[in-house]
Order: structure tokens, then sequence, then C-alpha cells
């Protein structure tokens, strides 16, 4: 992660939210991760993608936090960012962690600030749990060295103990401790995905990015996947952040949930609020959008005009404002700030507090 400080930064502040409430085990702040455009033999660089662009949320201790949106929105972006898979442009993301104290006494650290080794003890608390069952597993190692691959890493353990992890881990995820010697080919999709997430749990992680770990499989595989990771949530004590475009899968599964709109947070809130009391217009589409398990129910799902804004050129002001019906002359010049309007309820819209939008 060191080399994410040559690049641009952001003046972001301290992590006041962790210092206030000690249930929050991670706090992101005016995450920014651009990706260049190049063009020319010499490959000048002539602009950039901005797909993440001044995101903020934080993750409690043992909660499911989930992150929506389109796709293409910057989601999955935002999740490979904090984990390292790539450097950031800016911003930070702060973790109470007690790895790096020679006293064992819980610190918050920031995660972007780290050195290489630094950042690679930290990640035996932070996992991931990728989108594609398939191309996320090498098809030219067992089931044993796959799961056993993060314990090697960190040198935690020899044989003997590493084989007596992944029965243990194969167990808990639904699979036989004799797949071991197995090749992720000889698996379907759900069991692939099991694999997975036992890999992911490796190390006993505290924080476990979800990146749509049910998105690739049959809708019956998908209730069992999610029962599963309640089950290991519950279990293990784990916090989730579950990134998702299925909003019923979100709703299902999520403590509180984020809404993105390319790269930036639209509003942020406690499941059942955002559901039922959206104070986002793009919110209250998304919610449009769901669903009924009624016959008779009369949808009234709202149709937005228009594309959505180009995360290379995004229009002034709002991002959302081409799209919103409740668009002024303010929200097409003014870039709106991250409010908390409610307990817990944070959202971005200079509109927020006088309109009347409608949730699920």
């Amino acid at each position: 992660m060191s080399e994410a400080t040559t690049m641009e930064t952001t003046n972001v502040g301290g992590p006041e939210l962790m210092q206030e409430d000690s249930s929050i085990i991670m706090e992101v702040k005016g995450l920014k991760k651009y990706f260049p455009i190049k063009k020319g033999m010499m490959r000048r660089e002539v602009g950039a993608v901005r797909a993440v662009d001044d995101v903020n949320f934080y993750v409690r201790d043992g909660e499911t936090l989930g992150l929506v949106g389109e796709s293409g929105c910057g989601k999955t972006t935002a999740a490979r960012t904090i984990i390292g898979l790539y450097p950031p442009t800016g911003g930070a993301a702060y973790f109470r962690t007690d790895i790096l104290s020679p006293d064992d006494e819980e610190k918050i650290i920031n995660l972007m600030e780290l050195s290489n080794e630094q950042y690679k003890q930290v990640r035996r608390e932070i996992s991931m749990i990728f989108q594609d069952p398939i191309n996320s597993l090498n098809p030219r190692m067992t089931v044993f060295d796959i799961i056993a691959e993060p314990m090697v890493i960190h040198g935690m353990g020899g044989r003997k103990e590493a084989e007596e992890t992944v029965a243990r881990l194969l167990d808990r995820v639904g699979l036989r401790a004799s797949h071991m010697r197995r090749y992720p080919h000889e698996f379907s999709g759900g069991q692939r995905q099991r694999i997975g997430i036992a890999r992911a749990l490796a190390l006993n992680p505290r924080l476990v990015f979800c990146d749509e770990p049910v998105s690739a499989l049959d809708v019956s595989i998908q209730a069992q996947t999610l029962n599963l990771l309640q089950d290991l949530q519950k279990d293990m004590n784990l916090s989730f952040v579950f990134v998702a475009h299925d909003l019923s899968v979100v709703q299902h599964i999520s403590d509180r949930v984020a809404v993105m709109y390319v790269g930036k947070l639209a509003e942020m809130a406690e499941s059942d609020v955002l559901y039922n009391n959206p104070l986002h217009p793009y919110t209250e589409a998304l919610m449009s959008s769901v669903p009924k398990p009624d016959p008779l129910y009369q949808s009234k799902r709202i149709i937005m005009e228009g594309d959505v804004a180009d995360p290379s050129n995004p229009p002034s002001g709002c991002y959302f404002h081409p799209r919103c019906r409740y668009a002024e002359d303010i929200c097409r010049t003014k870039t709106p700030q991250l409010r908390e309007l409610g307990p817990d309820h944070w959202v971005s819209c200079h509109r927020a507090e006088e309109l009347d939008l409608q949730g699920v």
C-alpha cells in the first residue's frame, strides 16, 4: 500500500465516528479511485475515469452493510481499493485492530498509509469473497491448496495443522473433508462458491467483503449461500460488506444499506428505514423496482429518463441531477454534501428535507 502515498491524496481528517463509537471497526472517508485515460503513441494522460469519487461509510462489529447501486457505479472498485487490490487515488480507510500493536491493545490505523509488510499483517483480519466462483479459483490447484494458501502466505502452522483447518472449514461450509483432494472443475457453481467462502475464512478474519457472492448462482442455491453466510456471521462474529445489485437479497441480509451512484454515496441508513423511508430520489427510484410478492399489486415503478452519467466526464453539481425529476438550479451547480438527517441516516441531496419520497 505504500506506493499509494505518491498518488493524489485528500485531507480527510481523522476517524471521528470510530472515536465516538467503539462498535465501528472500519470507517472509510473520502475514498477515491481514478483510472487514467491515455491516448496517442506517447500514452499521454488526457483524463480519468472517476470510478470511486469521495465515498464515505462505516461498518460496525458483527453487522452486514449492503453496498448497492447500478452496474458500474463503483461498488466493487471501492471494495477492491479498500482491500488493497487497487492502489487508492485518495482518501482513507481506518480500521480497528491490535495486530500492529506491541501491547495487543486495539488501535485505529489508516490502511492507506501502511507499508506492504504492515498491510500484509492486517490482511489476516480483512478478507474477500469474489463474485465469480469459476475464475476466482485456480484450476491447477486442489481445494486443499486453494484454502490453505492464505495460511502458507502468512506462515501459520504446518501441513498437519493446515489439513485439519481445511477439513474443518469444508465441513463448516457444507462440503466433505474428502473434497480437499479434488480440483475446482469437479464441483458445481454453488460448491465452488462455498470453496471461495472457506478460503476467505481461512485466517479467521473480522471483516469480509462479499463481492456479489450469489449473483452467478441459481435462485435456490442463492438462498442456501445466503443462509450459510448468516450462520457463519453468527458463529464467527463476522462483519460483512455485502456488494450487490439485487435489492431483495440486500434487504434480506443487510442491517444497514449504502446506495452508490456514479462513484458517489447517495444515501446510507438502516435497512428497514432506507426501504420504507428513502430520502434520496435515486434511492426512491431503486426501491420502486423491487418486485412485490403480490399478484394484485399495481406497480408504480419510476422510470428514470436519460443515461447514467459518464464517470470520465461527470456533470456539474449533483451527478444525479440530469435524471432527477426533483432537480432545481442548486442541484445543477453545487455538489451536495453527505449529511446525517436522522439517527444513522445519511443522505447526499440538497432537497432531502423537503421531499416526500415513496419507499417499498
